[in-house]
């Protein structure tokens, strides 16, 4: 398994958990269309996206691909990304990233993603 983390400041870490979980509960349902992520690529369009959470811990699996583990912790939003291979990283960061630009476009969120070691 390769594995990624990012560690994002902001004042509502609770908040941004709950929207990408739901977010990604609603591609998992059909409410949402995969092509809006995967810019039409057929094979990215097979992903299949669940997700589970609570107020400060959150799990989004892409199946196939990985898992986001999401922990909201005073005033830092965690992801940790644990996928099968270098392209199922790299998808799965794309995805988060972009939502998270999207979503904390007003509070300017930066995301930088880090290879972990563990």
């Amino acid at each position: 398994m390769l594995t990624a983390e990012a560690f994002i400041e902001t004042d509502r870490p609770e908040r941004y958990l709950a929207q990408i979980c739901k977010h990604a509960a609603a591609m998992g349902s059909g409410g949402h269309r995969a092509r809006m992520h995967g810019g039409g690529h057929p094979d990215r369009e097979n992903l299949a996206v669940h997700a589970e959470w609570l107020d400060t811990q959150g799990t989004v699996r892409f199946t196939p691909g990985g898992t986001c583990t999401l922990t909201a912790d005073g005033t830092v939003l965690t992801l940790r990304i644990e996928a099968i291979g270098e392209e199922s990283l790299r998808r799965i960061q794309e995805i988060l990233t972009r939502d998270l630009d999207r979503f904390g476009r007003r509070d300017r969120l930066v995301v930088n993603w880090r290879d972990s070691d563990v």
